[in-house]
């Protein structure tokens, strides 16, 4: 289990010099197209969990609906963010070409950030993060979830700076990575605010 410690730390990560962490494709430019909440968003994300296990049996420790389509009442990129739970992240050999055989595109590989891998589908949209078990980001993950379904005052005010930080986003001609960072203070000042309520900080 991770220590509070590295549960509340905030990564600010760059891959090592001479890196390559893209295995495919690059980032998509705007528009960045956030939409309303739809209910369907849960029965999408089973779908595609359904898909994971069929490929990959019992290498599947555990899978977890992430992100803001796993949000009730939350407008969203309409694109399902999963958290996958491998033995060993690092151990492509035990899953990539299962994914792939599946339909999922192996895009990322950060060996520096909790041994994560993305992989991406495109029917439906799906964003697929692979981590090792304890991995605290997977805990974060799910803690925020749980918090904005419990604490409508925050989840109001994530709303609001994701639909500002897209427009704003969308106005430069920026990609999603500008995006994620426009909303960045708003995300931290919940976190904080979520992990001194749990007695993490």
């Amino acid at each position: 289990m991770p220590s509070p410690e590295e549960i509340t730390r905030h990564y600010e990560w760059e891959p090592p010099e001479g890196e390559e962490i893209r295995v495919d494709g690059g980032p998509t430019p705007g528009p960045i197209d956030i939409v309303d909440p739809d209910p369907e968003w849960p029965h999408v994300y089973a779908t595609v969990a359904d898909r994971i296990r069929d490929a990959l049996g019992a290498s599947v420790v555990d899978l977890d609906h992430i992100g803001s389509t796993s949000v009730p009442g939350l407008p969203a990129k309409p694109v399902i963010d999963i958290d996958l739970t491998v033995a060993d992240s690092a151990d492509e050999a035990a899953y990539v070409s299962a994914l792939e055989a599946a339909g999922f595109r192996f895009l990322l590989r950060e060996t520096g950030w909790h041994e994560h891998r993305l992989f991406a589908h495109d029917d439906p949209p799906t964003n697929l993060h692979v981590f090792s078990p304890d991995c605290p980001e997977v805990i974060r993950h799910r803690m925020f979830r749980d918090w904005l379904i419990d604490n409508p005052d925050d989840l109001a005010l994530y709303r609001d700076a994701k639909l500002e930080s897209a427009a704003a986003a969308n106005m430069a001609g920026e990609h999603v990575i500008e995006y994620d960072l426009r909303k960045q203070p708003v995300i931290r000042e919940i976190y904080d605010r979520m992990f001194r309520a749990n007695g993490l900080i």
